[in-house]
């Protein structure tokens, strides 16, 4: 990390500014750089290192002053004099009386940019015997929210509340003169500067001015950010701000930005001139700038990518290699049967076969050399259901139609009549024989799609009256007397946001607003059991593709690996700023990805816990997420209406599809991958040919390495169709093992 001293950034390594705010190249005007952590009202501030624990602080300004002093005293009055500047210490601050304030402890001297006068400079540094002691009463009265204190009393570093106007119009008027290159990517700097000066004059009780510089620059900031400026204008006195969720993720979260290396240096020349400390001290503390070398960025470019509550992603983050190659398929025999054994007499026929079922297989022939370690997590054995069920599937394959854009898929959609429960979530089985739904009501539904009913297993005492050696015994044991078109799930205590299937269909999960998730018997109908670990509503939860594994998210902003026989989760995905509202299983079952309202999405490696891709660029909330067959590519979908294509490897995205007019809230490749299908709220479905949108792509080093990215507006040429419901909102689909697409949503009269 390049950090920024005496002017200058490190030039061997480009990655970001470390925003501490020592010695920033302002000459010796580094009277503001220092900032309030303790949450004590007499305690003011550290020496001109930066930030230092609350509780450290006195003993660390008492220290600076007694090295003055003795140097004073062994006559290196030039090294005291070097300290002194640097350290912004007046020029009596070598007086053993000057360490005496006379007025209280506190930043509130209105220090300006210039520096602000001696004896309120001073009162800033030193801490009167009396205000130091409370300090770590205060700290440990406020456990119940440690942080909050600390996090908002940064915002005490203030300068002249009337001249925050002036800094901001300022700054404006130098980005928008500059050179059109660079103003897009300086032009990044307005929102996060406009959050945190309006934050500091809110809190330092400043009401009038705060609202009028809310008033005349928030129409400035992208439209994008109408959301978080919304809640932002609702704090408007100090009391509001705290245990605020947004204003904390404001402030704990350093704000990303992308900048070419000429772009930087001219703002940086720019506020020197200026001597503007003020910006410049919230750019140290709360941006984190991330320079690249090269050309700088296009507006289009630079949109594509913004749009999250923190920025972008840094490069780095996205830099760690990702195992996305598929497992080795275990070899089972396809056996024969009596129409396959009809075909081996005529000639030709088996050769036409064949191809198709080791097209299938072709998987478990050859180990991919992207896919992880077969053993790199435990995964389930095949049970010979299992077995069963894959030769099942491997037979259905070789009736697979083939799509593309000259064959579509044929559609059929299931609408939920009279769902007056209203209807929250859908699944269907990889097989496609059930479908549930999660309601409103607290509910689950289950029914058959096929003409076979559910039924139940028989009672203890019936089933030891079966013959267990019969070869029909799994269909003994069912209860004919219990056989219906449906079953109700009852057990969740609110409305049921995520249910998944496990890929044998003997179990189903769900997730709801209760903070539970509830794992079914589809054998019995009956909860077996409830994992409890959110401590708010969960809004989605998923089965790993080979069972066993589950990933759930929720309002507490973490997802959580769980798997079905521990009652409390293996691993919890810490990151996200808001709450994860999605989550999804990688094909090879390594890796989770969630998408969050913060914006970004995010892909999680389940052996380690880390995050190993962040990805921004949606512009609202993200609802759909699906991986491609291959499991190299992602694609998103959110309330902005756009789906987003990822390049898991390289960690770019690498293209848009814009169409929707509403969010979109399901995502599904076909079985190949050729065609992507999208539903939304604007009650349709689309279909885009993702074979074009992944051919078509071109990833060079050079891309890889800054990240730009040059997205075709070629949404049109991969549209391949549009299909409108009556009235009911896409909120789940499915392609059948033959690549039917099947479809569902609650029918809205």
């Amino acid at each position: 990390m390049a950090a920024v001293q005496g002017g200058m950034a490190d030039a061997k390594d480009d990655v970001d500014i470390k925003t501490e705010p020592q010695s920033d190249g302002f000459a010796n005007s580094n009277a503001n750089d220092t900032r309030v952590l303790s949450a004590s009202p007499g305690a003011t501030a550290t020496a001109a290192g930066g930030p230092k624990p609350a509780g450290g602080a006195p003993e660390d300004q008492q220290t600076l002053l007694a090295v003055l002093q003795f140097l004073a005293k062994n006559k290196l009055t030039e090294s005291a004099e070097i300290l002194r500047r640097e350290a912004g210490l007046p020029e009596d601050a070598l007086d053993p009386k000057g360490s005496d304030p006379s007025g209280p402890g506190g930043a509130a001297g209105g220090a300006d940019a210039e520096g602000g006068d001696g004896t309120s400079l001073l009162s800033r540094v030193t801490i009167p015997p009396s205000a130091a002691a409370p300090a770590p009463v205060k700290a440990a009265a406020g456990d119940d929210q440690p942080d909050v204190s600390v996090v908002l009393s940064a915002y005490s570093q203030q300068g002249d509340p009337l001249l925050y106007k002036v800094y901001y119009r300022d700054l404006k008027k130098f980005i928008e003169t500059v050179l059109d290159c660079h103003r897009a990517e300086l032009s990044q700097v307005f929102y996060p500067l406009f959050v945190h000066m309006y934050l500091e004059l809110v809190y330092n009780n400043h009401e009038s001015e705060a609202k009028a510089f809310f008033e005349k620059f928030s129409g400035d900031q992208e439209c994008y950010y109408e959301e978080d400026l919304r809640i932002l204008s609702s704090l408007s006195k100090k009391e509001h701000m705290r245990g605020n969720e947004t204003l904390l993720d404001f402030r704990t979260s350093k704000f990303v930005l992308r900048i070419s290396r000429d772009s930087y240096q001219l703002l940086k020349r720019h506020l020197q001139e200026r001597q503007n400390n003020q910006i410049w001290n919230i750019i140290q503390e709360h941006l984190y700038i991330d320079i690249f070398d090269g050309m700088p960025r296009s507006k289009s470019q630079i949109d594509a990518m913004s749009g999250s509550l923190a920025g972008e992603a840094k490069r780095e983050a996205n830099k760690a290699k990702v195992y996305y190659g598929l497992l080795k398929e275990p070899e089972i025999e396809l056996p024969l049967d009596d129409e396959d054994e009809e075909a081996e007499n005529e000639e030709g026929k088996p050769k036409k076969k064949k191809p198709k079922k080791d097209s299938m297989g072709s998987k478990s022939k050859k180990q991919d050399p992207n896919a992880p370690a077969q053993t790199r997590i435990p995964l389930p054995e095949l049970k010979d259901s299992d077995k069963l069920d894959k030769i099942m599937y491997m037979k259905e394959a070789t009736k697979k139609i083939r799509l593309g854009p000259d064959n579509l898929p044929s559609i059929c959609f299931y609408s939920f009549l009279n769902a007056y429960q209203g209807l929250t979530a859908v699944d269907f089985t990889d097989d496609s024989s059930l479908v549930a739904g999660g309601f409103a009501d607290s509910t689950v539904r289950v029914w058959s799609v096929t003409p076979k009913k559910l039924r139940k297993v028989k009672s203890a005492a019936d089933l030891n009256l079966i013959d267990k050696e019969s070869d029909d015994v799994l269909e003994r044991i069912m209860d004919e007397k219990t056989a219906s078109e449906s079953k109700i799930l009852y057990g969740h205590s609110g409305p049921v946001y995520g249910i998944s299937f496990s890929p044998d269909r003997n179990y189903l999960l769900s997730s709801s607003e209760d903070g539970t998730v509830r794992l079914w018997s589809l054998q019995t109908f009956t909860c077996l059991v409830g994992y409890k670990g959110h401590n708010y509503p969960v809004w989605d939860t998923q089965f790993s593709p080979y069972g066993y594994y589950f990933v759930s998210g929720g309002h507490d902003r973490v997802a959580r690996l769980w798997a079905t026989d521990h009652y409390q989760p293996l691993r919890i995905f810490a990151g996200h700023l808001a709450d994860v509202t999605c989550t999804r299983f990688h094909p090879n079952s390594n890796y989770v990805v969630t998408g969050s309202s913060d914006r970004t999405i995010r892909l999680w490696d389940v052996l380690t816990g880390n995050c190993v891709r962040i990805f921004t660029g949606h512009k609202g909330p993200i609802h759909a997420l699906a991986f491609s067959p291959n499991g190299k590519f992602l694609a998103s979908g959110a309330t902005d209406g756009r789906v987003l294509l990822w390049d898991i490897g390289h960690g770019l995205m690498i293209g848009e599809l814009k169409g929707h007019t509403d969010t979109v809230f399901s995502l599904r490749f076909s079985r190949d991958g050729e065609i992507l299908a999208s539903g939304s709220m604007d009650n349709t479905v689309r279909l885009w040919d993702a074979t074009k949108a992944f051919d078509d792509l071109e990833t060079d080093d050079f891309t890889a390495a800054t990240g730009h990215i040059h997205l075709q507006d070629n949404s049109q040429e991969l549209l391949l169709g549009t299909y409108m419901t009556k009235s009911s909102p896409v909120i789940h689909l499915h392609f059948t093992r033959r690549n039917l697409l099947l479809s569902a949503g609650g029918y809205n009269p």
